[in-house]
């Protein structure tokens, strides 16, 4: 022992360093809260209602569990974050569980793990001054709403949220991420191997094309992280002081945007792209779109709101408005934003890939070449030119959404990811922006019902949710009672986390 007794220390220090280099990792990439005073929130069920502060929250549609559920957030920043979490809460621990659960899973070594946490957190320790102060508020609220935290020992609460809500830019800074898909060309097999992705798919139908002058702004979120994301959607109405009122369609925790629309009529949606190399500041994306929508009067608003923002990682964003002026907008980190010029601006389609200046990027072609996006552009283009003058409907629209063919007749099957609808999305809206309305898949992904929400009487009822007519609902998809829908579902494979059901049957 004596003899050895320096290498013992020298293999002691080398065992202990991980260890002692995880602690200080630990205490040196923690994310303070901002200084807020704290929100007392009361909770009380009042039938299929929950109220919190001037909050509440309702399943529409209620068929065994089944339906979409309404948020209604209000007030400042941080009564918004406090009422999110006491209304919510077993739907936050339960939707974390799953991504906890399912990134055990992925990754069984525990080392590794730990690895990769501490080896994030250090890339990405300044992520936090890319998100607007009032959304720091508002986190900061939410965190502190969640107590006790049943995920502390992971990672700090307000850290951690933070965190989450940059998850889409920190995924896609990797390639074969969960929010990009990467589901084989028309070239390979029709299928890919394992849970792998489609990519989003959406459209815009103008006042020329419609039946009743109104835009429809319509689109897919193929997001395959886990089926709780589906099964367990949320549509929030955000009334925050002082900037317009607007719907997201998410799940609950995120209080950032992905799909929505303002009470004047604005919608926005975010595709995935790739150009560029990512970084690790800027405005997350969910926070960027939420931005828009909270300012934004019109789409030319929009742009400039976007064009103003520094991103971390390459995307599309998808723009329309009240009047039907409908927007393409590209944006990769380091590059101006470069909105597109659509052939026919009542026809307007978008899925995954760049055709501006960073079209000839490599990650832009390797996107063309590896995925579906160009599959799907062709045949939403060819529903498009389908579409009659003064003819579209929403009733039309979730059509086109639920279409399981691949184009230019090329022979398909149900779930193949060619298709725009693979039976893999985890929502689907309709927005109709001159009634400010918008009718949301309430799954599983697009076969379900569409069930209608409208925005203004949301917005103008402060002491409660108003009465909604779910008879308006579209109902499910043909193949959602039969076998088809079972054997596509299998055929495009399971979420990324975890495991899903897929029986058919309208009874779900």
């Amino acid at each position: 022992m004596r003899r050895h007794k320096k290498k013992l220390v020298a293999l002691g220090l080398v065992l202990l360093a991980p260890i002692f280099a995880h602690v200080v990792i630990d205490r040196a990439t923690r994310i303070e809260p901002p200084v807020t005073d704290p929100v007392a929130i009361s909770v009380k069920d009042e039938g299929a209602v929950r109220f919190a502060g001037k909050g509440w929250t309702k399943l529409y549609g209620d068929r065994g569990g089944r339906g979409v559920r309404v948020v209604n957030l209000a007030g400042t920043p941080a009564e918004i974050g406090a009422e999110h979490t006491a209304l919510l809460r077993e739907h936050m621990t339960k939707n974390e569980a799953v991504l906890w659960d399912g990134f055990e899973h992925l990754v069984p070594i525990g080392v590794v793990r730990t690895l990769m946490f501490d080896v994030g957190r250090v890339r990405y320790r300044n992520v936090w001054r890319g998100i607007p102060e009032p959304r720091q508020r508002e986190l900061a609220a939410q965190a502190h709403t969640f107590t006790p935290d049943p995920y502390a020992a992971h990672m700090p609460t307000y850290t951690r949220m933070v965190f989450l809500h940059a998850l889409y830019d920190i995924a896609l800074s990797f390639e074969r991420s969960p929010l990009l898909g990467t589901g084989p060309s028309p070239a390979s097999q029709n299928q890919p191997r394992g849970p792998q992705l489609s990519g989003c798919t959406a459209f815009g139908l103008g006042p020329a094309a419609t039946a009743d002058g109104h835009p429809l702004f319509a689109r897919a979120f193929d997001f395959e992280a886990a089926d709780i994301f589906d099964r367990d959607k949320a549509v929030f109405v955000v009334r925050e002081e002082g900037r317009i009122p607007f719907a997201s369609v998410a799940w609950p925790g995120l209080v950032g945007v992905l799909t929505g629309m303002n009470a004047e009529g604005v919608a926005v949606a975010v595709n995935g792209a790739r150009a560029r190399e990512p970084l690790t500041t800027g405005m997350p994306v969910v926070f960027s779109l939420r931005e828009v929508l909270s300012k934004a009067h019109d789409t030319a608003e929009a742009i400039a709101i976007l064009s103003a923002q520094s991103v971390m990682v390459s995307h599309i964003v998808f723009l329309g408005d009240a009047k039907g002026s409908f927007a393409i907008v590209e944006r990769a980190p380091g590059a101006e934003s470069f909105v597109r010029n659509n052939a026919d601006p009542a026809r307007v389609a978008v899925t995954n890939h760049f055709e501006g200046p960073l079209a000839e990027d490599p990650s832009n072609v390797r996107v063309e070449q590896t995925t579906t996006t160009l599959a799907r552009r062709a045949r939403v283009d060819e529903l498009l030119r389908d579409v009659g003058e003064g003819t579209a409907t929403v009733e039309r629209a979730v059509e086109m959404l639920r279409d399981h063919a691949c184009a230019g007749g090329v022979a398909c099957k149900i779930g193949d990811r060619r298709s725009v609808d693979a039976l893999i999305a985890t929502h689907g809206v309709v927005f109709d922006l001159a009634d400010k309305a918008l009718w949301v898949s309430e799954g599983p992904h697009l076969s379900g019902r569409f069930v209608k929400i409208a925005l203004g009487p949301i917005v103008a009822v402060t002491d409660g949710p108003p009465l909604v007519a779910t008879e308006l609902a579209i109902g499910p998809d043909e193949v959602f009672n039969d076998a088809r829908y079972t054997e596509g579902r299998a055929r495009a494979g399971g979420p990324l986390l975890g495991e899903e059901k897929i029986t058919g049957g309208s009874d779900r």
